[in-house]
């Protein structure tokens, strides 16, 4: 007995509906025909831009202006901050001081100390050296920066009196 034959499959019925894309093609043919035709721009040359000159900065008006006004402000961390003046004067008498960057900066012969910088929440006081120049057992110095760490403060209770007088000599020396 041999098997029943399988009924053959009917052809699909054509569709009424277009293709998809044959719906989207006629659209664009019919705008690409209906426009006048346009001629191709030409095409701009590859030629770089010079380069726009480097701003120049004005200095700011407080630079180089002497440290009195700085402490005067007053602030939350005014306490701080001048009990870090009397430090500075004490350790490094022969420190001049001047403002830059809105910040007093203490320097012998040129080469920077430290310096203060005092912002609302807290005091940042910056030693200037190189890597390995401050001895910090209690891990109090921030940064490990190539000229230097510093230390933030932001209670008067907390300020290490006895090793930031170190600190500053050591960075006195080398500077």
């Amino acid at each position: 007995m041999k098997p029943a034959a399988k009924p053959a499959a009917k052809p699909a019925a054509p569709s009424k509906k277009p293709a998809p894309a044959a719906k989207k093609a006629a659209p664009a043919a019919k705008k690409a025909a209906a426009a006048p035709a346009k001629q191709a721009a030409p095409a701009k040359s590859a030629a770089p831009k010079p380069a726009a000159p480097a701003k120049k900065l004005a200095p700011r008006a407080d630079f180089g202006a002497p440290v009195d006004a700085f402490y005067a402000k007053p602030s939350p961390m005014q306490p701080i901050l001048l009990a870090i003046r009397a430090l500075v004067d004490q350790a490094v008498p022969d420190a001049t001081s001047s403002l830059k960057w809105g910040q007093p900066f203490y320097e012998l012969d040129g080469a920077t100390v430290c310096a203060v910088g005092g912002h609302k929440a807290h005091v940042n006081l910056i030693f200037s050296g190189p890597p390995g120049t401050f001895t910090d057992p209690d891990g109090l110095l921030l940064g490990d920066g190539k000229t230097g760490r510093h230390l933030k403060l932001t209670t008067l209770d907390g300020l290490p009196r006895a090793q930031i007088l170190g600190w500053l000599r050591t960075a006195a020396r080398t500077a």
